[in-house]
């Protein structure tokens, strides 16, 4: 009887790959790459054939060119002599800026008010439900400029805050005598270092050593903690006695930077009305706040209902079990269940931060010059070099966006449920 392995083999033929299913999917794909490069190529070519036709060439070098505008808000130092490239440095760093404090805030708010929603108390779920409908529909730009008038019209001037000569009491005081509300700006404690280390020259821009000191002990507390419980969990496995680690996470997390904040001399400088103004802290400007708190408000509320469908999407079983050990409702929130809804709530929570990045954006319409104020706005006007800024702008928000889907995607395989 003949063996099978010696029956003859088809040798390939070109129709093989359009009838054969083996190479049917790796021909449509090649064709279809091939297709798509043929555009893009075809695109490009007319494109450089219109910049041709009116005269323009395709160029970055305007970035070396000399800006020509002010920019108040800043983290580096930049004049109206710095270059366009410069500018872009400056706007990209509002735009991070923004969009770090932005997600920190709304993560904050949407957890607190996803977990409220579900109270049992009738009035803070409803006050909640009404916090999220209200902020859900109505439009993002709306919010900001309404949140913008309030700052610049209801708020006072600044010399509201000094005392009346005769009667020696000011008409406004400030909150916790720290922070003054006024309508160009709002004055917050400046934090400062008496012991500085310097600045680290990273050519484009400074980097505070003292700030990379503090997040250098943070960083560290936190991976030797993680060091720290992953011992206790393995002699918990060996012995079924789990030593306790709390208070060397509390030195770790919390005695350490604050031993760094200690040893460079950290302390709070407050702002003190002198003439006109406040001086001596951190004057943030109106267009900021209301940006921020937009984003963050906006944003919350969506994040509050993906918390709260994630809650909703553990077994009730789970928290009737924890109930069953004795643990109290707020244990079982912070030990059972938000861990468990966390598999849930991270995947459409990077969209949110995603959202808030692009949002950004919209600070244009109040005077905040981020990304889109410099490169796209000021410099893509002075200079007329729409493709190039559009081009670089998207690619800037394209890099943005991945570094903080690929983050928050590491995070989500750290929580996910592990299964055998």
């Amino acid at each position: 009887m003949a063996n099978v392995a010696d029956a003859p083999k088809d040798s390939f033929r070109l129709s093989m790959l359009l009838y054969d299913t083996r190479y049917r999917s790796l021909t449509i794909q090649v064709f279809v790459f091939f297709l798509f490069m043929a555009g893009a190529a075809w695109l490009v070519d007319n494109t450089m054939r219109n910049l041709e036709a009116l005269g323009k060439d395709f160029d970055f070098g305007f970035l070396w060119n000399r800006a020509g505008y002010d920019i108040s808000q800043r983290l580096v130092d930049y004049t109206n002599d710095s270059t366009h490239g410069r500018a872009m440095l400056v706007g990209l760093l509002n735009t991070l800026l923004i969009a770090l404090l932005g997600c920190m805030a709304a993560t904050v708010i949407g957890v607190l008010v996803g977990v409220l929603r579900l109270s049992r108390n009738w009035i803070v779920g409803r006050l909640m439900t009404v916090y999220v409908e209200v902020f859900r529909n109505v439009p993002l730009l709306l919010w900001i400029l309404l949140i913008y008038a309030v700052f610049s019209e209801a708020t006072p001037a600044p010399n509201a805050f000094r005392p009346n000569p005769e009667t020696g009491i000011a008409d406004r005081s400030m909150f916790l005598d720290a922070i003054a509300v006024t309508n160009r700006y709002t004055a917050l404690p400046n934090p400062v270092f008496s012991r500085e280390l310097g600045w680290l020259d990273l050519g484009l821009f400074y980097v505070n050593m003292d700030v990379l000191a503090v997040i250098g002990a943070i960083i560290a507390g936190w991976f030797i903690n993680r060091s720290v419980k992953a011992r206790a969990t393995r002699i918990q496995e060996a012995t079924g006695e789990r030593p306790a680690t709390w208070w060397s996470s509390l030195l770790l997390l919390v005695g350490l930077p604050v031993a760094v904040l200690l040893a460079l001399g950290f302390h709070l400088e407050f702002p003190e009305l002198r003439g006109f103004n406040f001086v001596g802290g951190l004057n943030v400007s109106n267009s900021f706040m209301a940006l921020w708190l937009a984003l963050s408000l906006y944003t919350g509320a969506f994040i509050a209902e993906i918390v709260r469908g994630g809650i909703l999407a553990v077994s009730r079983g789970q928290s009737e079990a924890a109930f069953a050990l004795g643990l109290r409702p707020g244990r079982t929130m912070n030990l059972v269940i938000l861990p468990q809804a966390l598999r849930v709530i991270i995947p459409p929570l990077i969209s949110q931060y995603l959202n808030l990045t692009k949002n950004s954006s919209l600070a244009i319409a109040v005077g905040y010059l981020d990304l889109r104020g410099t490169l796209g706005g000021i410099t893509l006007n002075q200079t007329g070099r729409e493709l190039e800024c559009v081009l670089l702008m998207m690619l800037i928000y394209l890099a943005i966006s991945l570094v903080i889907s690929g983050v928050m995607n590491v995070y989500n395989l750290a929580v996910k449920l592990k299964e055998r």
